[in-house]
């Protein structure tokens, strides 16, 4: 199901550096304009019609839960949301939501322009599984589905996001979520994300949290004159490492980093520790917040307690609650946790449904749809196929095997739907 012209698509769109700014700030820019309309004129072959290629407003960027990164590297770059447009494709007439089946698949990529090669069943790249492979073969999965169904006697509608900024911490606030609040979404969507091929009705949020110390610095000959960040920044990434598991229960943490200086001969007063933390659900994400919080007021009790008489670090120790600041950088996005009996039931046996707890995709701007089901579903492993490391790979199989099971999603659908009229073509 996954054809040589297939595999010249996914070739051609790998080739191509889609790794927006948010990624590559000092990068050639990303050609998603380009990308876009290579999809949009292979698609076309077989009844895709462009319903929207374009950037996200302006506005976009002013609203509540996007990530601080976000303003400031739009700040930075003049044509930030115009070098990043997204694309909607539909097939079939325009129907309401309830007769309509969605699919999102991002085009960005992260930072990394392997050149990409087909080497026996496999395919190498940036993007080959996250997720521009799985792009084609959700292209080459609609392709023989939409061989095998009329829209005209099915009634129903098949809408196709690939959008910009889902990588590089951008959340999909200017590529997912305005397409979602645009209306462009079905009684059933699905997100092509790598999932080992297994269907995932749940995703996690993120939030950053920055622990920042602004003191004093000093020199290497009089180090008790200044505020060590070093060390009191360290001691913190110490304790909540260590204590994790009683400020952070149910979510994930990644004590991401500590900078205070390059230099050794001075001591540095300033400086920052950076965390993400996924959570599962709202009311998760916000006990957790304010645990960390919490927990950081009374570490930097005990460290002004056990420093206090060591000369070196008394000055540090003594101003330790004032010099310390918890800032998030991004926090308050929706999860996504899907709940409903007819489209599990549509989906049931399809494919394996996983046991996973989720991770952080576009896919959390679904949860709060009413009468929608959302569910992650992709070919292909983040961490087998190597996604955002060296090596990244898809394996032509899994892509066809994708695309087939597509394919059968659209009949399930079709035949699901209240009064169908749909009927497979004699020349099905």
């Amino acid at each position: 199901m996954f054809t040589e012209g297939d595999c010249e698509l996914l070739l051609g769109l790998l080739a191509l550096p889609t790794a927006g700014p948010l990624e590559a700030p000092d990068g050639p820019g990303p050609r998603l304009w380009e990308a876009g309309r290579m999809v949009a004129e292979h698609a076309g072959r077989f009844g895709f019609e462009v319903e929207r290629h374009a950037p996200a407003e302006p506005d976009c960027l002013l609203r509540e839960g996007v990530p601080e990164l976000v303003r400031r590297a739009a700040a930075e770059c003049p044509d930030f949301l115009e070098c990043q447009p997204s694309l909607v494709l539909r097939w079939g007439p325009r129907v309401s939501v309830d007769r309509t089946l969605m699919f999102n698949v991002h085009l960005d990529t992260v930072a990394d322009l392997p050149v990409p090669e087909v080497n026996g069943t496999r395919v190498s790249g940036r993007g080959a599984i996250d997720a521009k492979g799985p792009a084609v073969a959700l292209l080459a999965g609609l392709r023989d589905a939409l061989g095998r169904w009329c829209p005209a006697e099915a009634g129903i509608g098949v809408l196709v996001q690939l959008v910009a900024g889902e990588e590089g911490g951008a959340m999909g606030v200017f590529g997912t979520r305005p397409l979602v609040e645009a209306g462009y979404v079905g009684r059933l969507n699905v997100f092509c994300e790598p999932t080992g091929g297994r269907l995932l009705p749940r995703s996690t949020a993120a939030m950053t949290a920055r622990i920042g110390l602004c003191g004093d610095d000093a020199i290497d000959d009089h180090p008790e004159a200044g505020h060590n960040a070093t060390v009191l920044l360290g001691y913190l990434a110490h304790r909540l490492a260590r204590d994790e598991s009683r400020w952070a229960a149910g979510a994930r943490v990644c004590i991401a980093g500590i900078h205070t200086g390059h230099l050794h001969n001075r001591v540095y007063g300033h400086g920052e520790l950076l965390m993400n933390i996924a959570y599962r659900d709202m009311a998760t994400g916000k006990r957790v917040r304010e645990s960390l919080e919490k927990y950081c007021a009374a570490a930097l009790s005990d460290f002004t307690a056990e420093f206090a008489d060591i000369p070196g670090y008394a000055r540090t120790a003594a101003d330790a609650r004032h010099l310390v600041t918890v800032e998030w950088l991004k926090s308050g996005l929706p999860t996504l946790n899907s709940n409903d009996p007819w489209a599990e039931a549509l989906l049931d046996g399809l494919a394996p449904w996983s046991e996973e707890p989720g991770f952080t995709c576009d896919a959390i701007w679904l949860g709060e749809v009413p009468d929608t089901y959302t569910v992650v579903y992709g070919p292909g492993d983040l961490d087998a196929n190597r996604a955002h490391a060296a090596g990244e790979f898809a394996d032509l199989r899994e892509l066809s095997d994708y695309a087939a099971r597509i394919s059968a999603l659209v009949g399930r659908f079709a035949a699901s739907l209240p009064d169908s009229r749909t009927q497979p073509l004699v020349n099905g």
